[in-house]
């Protein structure tokens, strides 16, 4: 990890050349750290992405209960340092489901309702973990809470097909179409343009 003072240095003025420059713009801070999330949404940001999903800073959940913004709940094997060393899971998809269930049920207990929740492809999950949730990413519906898709450029896409990120565009057009027809609500995304139009394809589908 980078020390909370590092993170800070990076965010701060970056949030506030942000807000300066673009006022209507809505910022999303990704983080895991109460106390960062607290200072990027006193100065501006109005959306915490936690990569840990609350199980790196016990603070955050009762921030995110005080602030009332829109909290993206991640899940993530491990930390980032031991994620994808040999992650285990004896099935993928019932078990993220489960994590995610209990995690929702603590935040509505603190009176959080608006909570996203991302698979977190690639954090703590092999190649097939990947696809497997991908595949039964439906399945994710059952908690009532939106589906985010971060996909984009992801190893388990290059790697399959032998090419490198920057060659990954068509399969991660490919990916976020397949998340959108299994109920993905929200895809975090590198090509704009090119995911907008996946986007209304599907949307023709639906």
């Amino acid at each position: 990890f980078v020390s909370q003072e590092e993170e800070l240095s990076r965010l701060v003025p970056s949030i506030e050349l942000l807000v300066k420059e673009f006022p209507e713009l809505l910022i999303s801070v990704d983080t895991f750290r109460a106390d960062v999330a607290s200072k990027a949404v006193d100065i501006g940001a109005c959306m915490v992405n936690d990569i840990s999903g609350g199980n790196l800073d016990s603070n955050m959940f009762s921030f995110v209960a005080k602030t009332k913004v829109p909290y993206i709940l991640m899940h993530m094997q491990g930390t980032p340092q031991n994620m994808q060393q040999n992650p285990i899971y004896e099935d993928v998809t019932k078990e993220i489901i489960f994590f995610f269930a209990e995690q929702i049920r603590k935040l509505q207990q603190l009176m959080v309702n608006d909570i996203i929740i991302d698979i977190g492809f690639g954090f703590g999950k092999t190649i097939d973990h990947n696809f497997e949730i991908l595949k039964n990413l439906e399945l994710f519906k059952s908690l009532d809470a939106p589906i985010l898709a971060g996909i984009s450029r992801k190893s388990m896409l290059y790697k399959t097909l032998g090419i490198s990120a920057q060659e990954a565009l068509n399969a991660t057009t490919s990916a976020n179409t397949i998340a959108l027809l299994n109920g993905a609500h929200i895809l975090r995304v590198h090509d704009v343009k090119e995911a907008m139009e996946a986007v209304k394809i599907v949307s023709q589908v639906l």
